[in-house]
């Protein structure tokens, strides 16, 4: 497989296949959002597009990086949102770095949004695809996040079939600026919980595909291929 790892601003033209990566926190709280039972997320581009989304349609959860917010309902924490009920909702996502770079390659043939919790999952999808031109965009830090450099590289590596072993990927991410800065309470709307939660390898068994439907680009779970001698789902 042919992979490239970007930086959202190095996105140059629109890849084929593109795996948008936001360990903490973007992509992990979107899998607890699915994992606490949302149906579908939307990636707003703004906050004041999650506002008007919001506005629109009051039964939606509107959720930001930071602190609470008027107008919104939740903060891009996992720890403060796993015990959310969620079944059948629709989440409003609007986040500093992952959802801007999901929209950045929403015209690409497919796009995959991931974290370490979804990290097996999104590289059983690139392979039973046959992905083998592949563009990992790492969200965080303008393309030097580590924690996000090393999902990526992770998923690359399982994607390409190796016999790629997680130990050192994950302490890359847990000694990264990002992690670090949660620890510290240096990012507001964190939870002392939210560390190792972006670090649970594979807590959930889909990957993540985001879409444009309706002029809005929508995230959905997808269910995993299942891998080599395993009995489908």
């Amino acid at each position: 497989m042919d992979a490239r790892f970007l930086g959202i601003a190095e996105l140059a033209e629109v890849p084929s296949t593109a795996v948008v990566v936001d360990v903490m926190r973007a992509f992990t709280v979107a899998a607890w959002a699915f994992g606490r039972g949302a149906e579908r997320i939307v990636l707003a581009g703004s906050l004041d597009e999650a506002l008007a989304l919001k506005a629109r349609h009051p039964d939606w959860v509107a959720l930001k990086d930071g602190p609470p917010a008027p107008g919104f309902d939740a903060v891009n924490s996992p720890g403060l949102l796993r015990s959310a009920d969620l079944g059948g909702r629709t989440v409003v996502q609007k986040t500093t770095a992952g959802t801007v770079g999901a929209l950045a390659v929403k015209d690409a043939s497919l796009v995959l949004c991931a974290g370490f919790v979804v990290a097996e999952a999104t590289a059983r999808v690139l392979r039973a695809r046959g992905c083998d031109d592949v563009t990992f965009v790492v969200t965080g830090e303008d393309g030097r996040a580590e924690e996000d450099l090393a999902c990526a590289q992770y998923v690359a590596g399982r994607a390409a079939g190796a016999g790629t072993a997680a130990a050192g990927f994950l302490r890359r991410a847990e000694e990264s600026r990002a992690a670090a800065e949660l620890r510290e309470g240096v990012r507001e709307g964190a939870h002392p919980d939210d560390v190792a939660l972006c670090l649970e390898l594979d807590r959930f068994p889909f990957a993540m595909v985001a879409s444009v439907e309706d002029s809005l680009m929508v995230l959905r779970p997808y269910a995993a291929p299942p891998a080599a001698g395993e009995p489908p789902n």
